[in-house]
């Protein structure tokens, strides 16, 4: 289901980092689909969202009326776009989209590491120029402790995943093992 999510929404988040780039306001359209990702992921507007029987055209105006001034008018326009074609709820996927766009344009790879146990700092160098060679950018880490895993991590940077970890390997060889 999220890679369907992130179908949908990448070609919004390319669209808005195009355009943001041409007019020089990735700050802007930072702040904005931060904004909006928010209003759109609150427990409450989400129900919102998630209810067909629920007028597109209340779901733009409220949207647009609690995102207030600080929203450029693109950002309406980004808004009334996504509410006519019933796409509201992949607002926060856009905006994460957006700022891995925006980090890959700066030169900077964003990547998250789940370990099974706490990383010591050595390995976190290891993993980061290991990386850095494999990506040819430089890397920002972020690192979380997962016992699910079992052993081992699992890599994520944008939709690259290197599953490294024990449960990972344990699930290929049971989907391997059912054919």
């Amino acid at each position: 289901m999220a890679g369907d999510i992130t179908t949908i929404a990448r070609p919004y988040a390319e669209a808005v980092f195009a355009r943001a780039r041409e007019s020089d306001q990735q700050d802007a359209w930072s702040d904005a689909l931060g904004t909006l990702s928010a209003i759109a992921a609150d427990p409450t507007m989400a129900e919102q969202i998630g209810n067909p029987n629920q007028p597109r055209e209340w779901l733009r105006d409220a949207i647009l009326e609690i995102a207030g001034e600080d929203l450029p008018a693109e950002g309406g326009n980004l808004v009334s776009l996504l509410a006519t074609n019933n796409r509201l709820s992949i607002l926060p996927e856009i905006a994460r989209l957006f700022e891995l766009l925006r980090t890959r344009h700066q030169g900077l790879r964003q990547v998250h590491i789940s370990s099974a146990f706490a990383l010591q700092e050595s390995a976190r160098q290891e993993l980061a120029v290991a990386l850095e060679k494999r990506f040819g950018a430089e890397v920002e880490i972020t690192v979380e402790t997962d016992p699910s895993l079992v052993g081992g991590v699992r890599i994520r940077a944008g939709d690259l995943v290197i599953d490294g970890s024990v449960r990972g390997k344990l699930h290929k060889l049971a989907t391997e093992l059912q054919f």
